[in-house]
């Protein structure tokens, strides 16, 4: 697939303005996304604490606008968004406790295992260079499920 920058990004998943942590889609398919981001450490981060800081359980919303992005791109058709909840995380992984910026730009993959009308589940990984960040599963409900 072709890549997509930050705007289109926009117009497909809810998360808005500073709340849009991605920055492109490298590439994905039916089952696979590889995304980018360096903008989760700007400034203007709405997860940032109120002393500035960025605990690495950011990561975990970086991999969830990476799995809702990619549900988007494989949506049927013109088929509107559908609101979903991460509703569980399991084995998750965090190999840093604090994100500075200096790890420079991110790559998440998302993988989904399982998929349906009422919800998916995804193992994700987040890695800087050759350093892994953070990894586990997430499972997602979609809002006519709950």
């Amino acid at each position: 697939m072709n890549a997509l920058g930050r705007e289109a990004i926009l117009n497909l998943i809810p998360h808005a303005g500073a709340m849009c942590l991605l920055d492109a889609a490298q590439n994905w398919d039916a089952v696979t996304i590889s995304c980018t981001s360096a903008r989760y450490a700007q400034p203007d981060n709405p997860l940032r604490r109120a002393n500035g800081t960025l605990g690495a359980a950011s990561l975990i919303e970086i991999a969830a606008q990476a799995m809702a992005l990619h549900g988007r791109l494989c949506a049927t058709g013109n088929a509107p968004p559908r609101p979903g909840f991460l509703v569980s995380l399991r084995d998750v992984t965090l190999h840093v406790a604090m994100l500075d910026g200096s790890h420079g730009t991110l790559t998440i993959n998302a993988r989904q295992l399982l998929g349906d009308a009422r919800g998916a589940s995804y193992e994700f990984n987040i890695s800087a260079g050759t350093a892994m960040l953070a990894e586990g599963r997430a499972m997602v409900l979609f809002e006519a499920a709950l």
